[in-house]
This record gives C-alpha cells, structure tokens and sequence, in this order.
C-alpha cells in the first residue's frame, strides 16, 4: 500500500487552483476563480444542504405532501375507514347471496341438499328410571 504522509494531504487539501472562464473567440478572460479542494468541498456540501432544504420546505409548505403515500387529512382517514367498512359489508352480503344461490341450485338441479344445516343429535337408547 502506498505510504500517506499526513502533511503532504493537507497540504494538496489547502493548495490553490485557478479555475477560468475565457472567450473562445477572443481569449479574452470573461471570470475567474481562485479555488482550493477544501473550498470546492464547502461549496458543494452548502449547495447540498442548500437543495435539502429547499426540498423539504417545498414538500412542507405546499400541497405537494398530500401526494406522499399515508399522508392526508383527518377527514379523507375518516372517509376512507367508513369506506372501508361499507366495502367488508358489502363483500360479505355478496359472499351470502352466493351461497344462497349455490343452494338454491343444489336443491333445483339435485333434489335434495348434499349438506345438511342441522346437526343430528345422539340420543341414549333408554335412560335409567329414577323410581
């Protein structure tokens, strides 16, 4: 493994670079910048923080969250519970309805029910007198 000397990086951390924007046409120089590793670090890092913020303050202060997945209002929570609950009832009238109707053609198609909705009770042959 290479050998790091711990001077050497800070040095290459604090040297500065020129960074320049010039005219193609002309080579004229239009800006220029005077920048070290350590400053370009900076300045992503607050340009960063900076898109994280402003992200989260868009999402915050806009109606933009009600698009985020759980969230809403006490009144469509509310809404959707008693939709809910129509929905189970109303799959369970549908769930008897068919076996109703399943019967019902059982009945017409067969004669008689395969299954029976009584249970047969098993009763003593005699009971022993008390006298």
């Amino acid at each position: 493994m290479a050998n790091l000397d711990i001077n050497n990086t800070f040095k290459r951390r604090s040297s500065t670079y020129r960074l320049v924007v010039t005219n193609d046409d002309t080579y004229d120089e239009v800006i220029a910048f005077r920048l070290s590793r350590k400053s370009v670090y900076v300045g992503l890092s607050i340009a960063f923080m900076f898109l994280v913020g402003l992200t989260i303050a868009l999402i915050a202060f806009t109606p933009l969250k009600y698009y985020i997945p759980g969230y809403g209002t006490k009144e469509s929570r509310s809404a959707l519970e008693l939709l809910k609950i129509r929905t189970d009832s109303l799959e369970q009238a549908v769930h008897f309805k068919e076996q109703y109707i399943e019967g019902i053609k059982k009945v017409l198609s067969e004669g008689n029910p395969q299954q029976l909705d009584t249970i047969p009770l098993e009763l003593p042959e005699s009971l022993p007198s008390l006298d």
